[in-house]
């Protein structure tokens, strides 16, 4: 039997934004000032970057025990329906856990309207690992985090929004057509089994009474009440009876509510933590595929794929009948 490796094997890449901005600097200063003040501003640098080294030498001299100097690591989650984008945020937050040191500080660049709930809800745990691990966790919101994206954002020991982000949403919804009228009118019976007097309340093709929808409509308080419930385990000092009703908010006002700490672009916060940090870019892919590389469609790629599978049994064939030839 042969051994088939896993397809699309997930690949790792680290970004360091320190040594990429001032790299994309140096390109700027030499196209738009010429070599010699692209010389003048890398000794300067080189100045600045000794004059660092003592001071932080000294502190460490005098407080052993202290930390002076952390990692800072950028995730990316853009978040659809599914929340499908934790599938890699899961990967890259276990390798922080791994390899990171307590204190280091995670910033999550985070989009995402919400989606389904138990799909945000498996993402903001994955959050609460890297708090329970012992890192700053910082969210930072440069367009929306509503609903489940808020369900995630309010695990951080920080929120950064920007003034237009769109944040909140604290509140559940559920909708479904219901065709029953349209098959009766055609005479189409519709039956459905079920075991236990809950396995299905309202449906899509049934005819749904007020039970139904009571028991409905008791799933979704309840969901509601653990989404409160949770938001509050992290923000305790929110007050649910003004954010909690499913409303959303800009940034200004999202500050005021306490729904989020701060006014600030992400791109701003990042730069300014390079000051005195190293700080990391992590993202994670899968691998492509030969075919993806090639820019093959589907279609090829799993013609391909099957003509790989059936080597290894065209390869038996062709030596089992080249033994029967020698044997003759």
């Amino acid at each position: 039997m042969l051994f088939h490796p896993p397809k699309n094997p997930v690949e790792l890449k680290v970004m360091h934004l320190n040594k990429t901005q001032q790299q994309r600097r140096e390109d700027l200063m030499e196209a738009t000032q010429g070599k010699a003040a692209l010389k003048q501003l890398k000794k300067s640098m080189a100045k600045k970057a000794k004059q660092a080294l003592k001071v932080k030498s000294k502190s460490k001299k005098k407080d052993k025990n202290k930390e002076t100097s952390q990692q800072v690591f950028v995730l990316d989650f853009d978040g659809d329906i599914k929340a499908s984008a934790v599938k890699h945020l899961r990967e890259e937050i276990s390798t922080l856990i791994s390899t990171a040191n307590k204190g280091d500080e995670v910033i999550i660049r985070l989009e995402s309207g919400g989606g389904m709930v138990h799909s945000y809800g498996l993402a903001a745990a994955q959050l609460v690992r890297l708090k329970d691990a012992g890192l700053k966790l910082t969210v930072c919101v440069d367009k929306i985090a509503a609903s489940g994206g808020y369900m995630m954002a309010c695990v951080a020991d920080k929120i950064i929004a920007a003034p237009f982000a769109v944040i909140g949403s604290i509140g559940v919804v559920s909708q479904l057509p219901n065709f029953n009228k349209l098959l009766k009118k055609n005479d189409v019976d519709y039956e459905m089994f079920t075991a236990g007097d809950y396995k299905r309340t309202v449906t899509v093709f049934g005819e749904n009474d007020d039970e139904d929808r009571a028991k409905y409509q008791q799933e979704l308080e309840q969901t509601h009440d653990l989404f409160k419930h949770f938001v509050t385990t992290y923000r305790s000092e929110l007050d649910l009876n003004k954010v909690a009703n499913g409303e959303h908010w800009y940034g200004e006002d999202a500050v005021k509510l306490n729904l989020v700490d701060k006014l600030q672009t992400s791109d701003s916060y990042i730069l300014q933590l390079m000051e005195d940090n190293e700080v990391y870019a992590l993202h994670s892919r899968q691998k492509p595929t030969l075919a993806e590389k090639l820019g093959l469609s589907q279609a090829a790629e799993a013609t391909i794929t099957m003509a790989v599978d059936k080597l290894p049994d065209a390869l038996a064939r062709f030596d089992l009948n080249s033994r029967l030839n020698i044997l003759k």
